[in-house]
């Protein structure tokens, strides 16, 4: 039997794998860290007393893979989503707060909106629908406006995680096309009570063991042989593992693993980090707006999370404070958090954990969107996945998750262009294949 070599157990990884077991082929997955879920994961902190998520990841009802993989999964009870949609903000300078609900003829009514943008100014995003290839965010929408200062910019920085005159127009568009565009429905949050890795991945683990695949965790993938147009063979964890006639291997790692593993390849450069504070508090975060998020305008925390006890902060396109000791940034950071919970300006930091992801996101600039490979690759049986390769989304769970099932589907579909001799995966079926 064909074997397919899963390199990297991320949520591109984890969907690649289920996709093919699920069409009946091996899988072998080879992850290099001790756990799965790449930077959409779960861990115990001791500082804490708390499981907390690596980073705080805002899914929406419209994220049809992410919908696909909970269910594939039986996890669909791990997420809940939040109906109706809403979108609480506050003004850190002005201290207004606002609600964003979409739905129907949303923008005709005030209390729904942003508030000083007019309902005409919200039909300027349409413009980043048909944006010419090379345009920002800022070349096709108005900077300075209000809706621009509270609606446009901060999501542009946290969906693309960069600076609205920097990203890419298109792929703003794209997180509109597929969310606020569609409706109330596709704009539901999604939270996962339990954690990103009780909701994301460990039911993936499960789901794969139940299918016959393996996965090896501390298995670093090196050098992989090539002859003849193909690879033949690499190194895991030491170990060196043979590629026959029919296997296959995915590379579902971070860009510039990518580039090492298969020089030549032409891969994005990293984007700006992001930065997530995680405070324990003495008693459960109660937000302004009475959701479990907020966003926050004008302050060095951009959005809040609250789960119980634990109040995390997310900052996007963060180099500069990244760059502060992790003290530094606790204490800043604990100032926005302070006012929005209404406590004095000089209580004192609570128990916190920082964790700066210095490479968390390609360059979603349109120069870094054009630099992205598709999956297939010229080796006939090593194909990409992850959330950089070209799948015209953003560096999104959602993008992940989609890029694992387009590498899986290059390998499956090429089973019916190999008839002139038996080959990879001939005579595989994927009865998923509707849901794309």
């Amino acid at each position: 039997m064909a074997t397919v070599h899963v390199v990297g157990a991320g949520l591109a990884g984890l969907s690649c794998a289920l996709t093919l077991a699920e069409s009946g082929v091996r899988v072998v997955v080879h992850e290099a860290a001790p756990a799965a879920g790449g930077r959409c994961r779960s861990f115990a902190d001791a500082a804490l007393g708390r499981m907390v998520d690596n980073g705080s990841h805002l899914m929406l009802s419209g994220n049809r893979a992410v919908i696909r993989h909970l269910e594939r999964t039986g996890a669909r009870d791990r997420m809940t989503a939040l109906h109706p949609a809403a979108f609480p903000f506050l003004d850190r300078a002005t201290g207004q707060c606002w609600t964003l609900r979409p739905g129907g003829m949303w923008f005709l009514d005030p209390s729904r909106r942003v508030p000083g943008g007019g309902a005409l100014d919200h039909f300027a995003a349409l413009r980043l629908l048909t944006a010419p290839a090379g345009a920002t965010v800022a070349d096709v929408l108005r900077p300075g406006s209000p809706l621009y200062a509270r609606l446009w910019a901060p999501l542009a920085v946290a969906g693309l995680n960069g600076r609205p005159e920097r990203v890419s127009a298109r792929l703003l568009g794209a997180i509109l096309r597929e969310t606020l565009l569609r409706g109330e429905a596709a704009c539901r949050p999604l939270f996962a009570p339990d954690g990103l890795s009780a909701a994301l991945v460990t039911p993936a683990l499960a789901r794969l063991e139940a299918l016959g695949a393996e996965v090896r965790f501390n298995a670093r993938v090196e050098g992989p042989e090539t002859a003849d147009g193909r690879v033949t063979g690499f190194r895991s964890g030491g170990a060196a593992v043979a590629a026959g006639a029919d296997d296959a291997l995915v590379l579902a790692v971070p860009p510039r693993a990518a580039a090492r593993l298969l020089p030549g390849l032409t891969v994005p450069p990293p984007g700006p980090a992001i930065v997530n504070a995680h405070f324990r508090l003495d008693r459960p975060a109660a937000l302004p707006g009475g959701l479990p998020f907020l966003g926050l305008i004008g302050g060095t925390a951009e959005w809040l999370f609250a789960r119980g006890d634990v109040l995390s902060v997310t900052v996007s396109a963060a180099d500069a404070l990244a760059e502060r000791p992790a003290e530094t940034v606790a204490a800043a950071l604990w100032t926005d958090c302070a006012a929005v919970l209404g406590r004095p300006a000089d209580a004192p930091v609570p128990p916190v954990r920082v964790v700066k992801e210095r490479r968390a996101t390609f360059d979603q600039s349109p120069t870094g969107d054009a630099a992205r490979p598709p999956a297939a690759t010229r080796l006939e049986n090593l194909v990409l996945a992850g959330d950089w390769t070209a799948t015209g989304l953003p560096a999104t769970v959602e993008g992940a998750l989609r890029s694992g099932e387009a590498a899986a589907l290059v390998l499956l579909g090429r089973r019916t262009t190999s008839s002139a001799r038996p080959g990879l995966f001939q005579g595989f079926t994927f009865p998923g294949r509707r849901h794309m």
